[in-house]
């Protein structure tokens, strides 16, 4: 069975920004993604997350030629549905997270999958879902 595995925006930003090693491991299970070993899931509320963290520091015009290039990228972005909303919601309500984070939850919950996050506060989850931490060096 291919394994499945999730994106937080916190994820996708180490690795555009290079922070190592979680940004090797990225690197890694999008390589592993492109050979259909690996399945990659971004809800669209943390794509948007990400590019409105790239447009905000680097300026709009790079915070949409980032979400070009990750366009380009063996990751599938699931779009906010009522259902998708409604157990984000119930994550946020039942722990101190982000409502962002939420979507990143919920979406690896709905996909049975993993969640490849360095948030300290989705770290915390781990009884709740299954988390492959990532790390910053320093």
């Amino acid at each position: 069975m291919t394994q499945r595995c999730v994106l937080d925006a916190w994820a996708v930003l180490a690795m555009l920004q290079g922070e190592e090693p979680a940004a090797t491991t990225v690197r890694q299970r999008l390589e592993q993604a492109f050979e259909n070993e690996v399945l990659l899931f971004i809800s669209i509320i943390n794509l948007g997350e990400v590019i409105y963290c790239i447009g905000k520091v680097k300026g709009e015009a790079a915070g949409w030629e980032t979400l070009a290039e990750l366009r380009q990228l063996p990751l599938a972005v699931l779009p906010a549905t009522e259902d998708a909303v409604m157990a984000a919601v119930a994550f946020k309500i039942g722990h101190a997270i982000s409502y962002a984070d939420a979507f990143a939850v919920a979406t690896t919950r709905e996909q049975g999958a993993i969640l490849l996050t360095g948030d300290p506060e989705l770290l915390l989850l781990g009884q709740q879902i299954e988390i492959e931490p990532l790390h910053r060096s320093g």
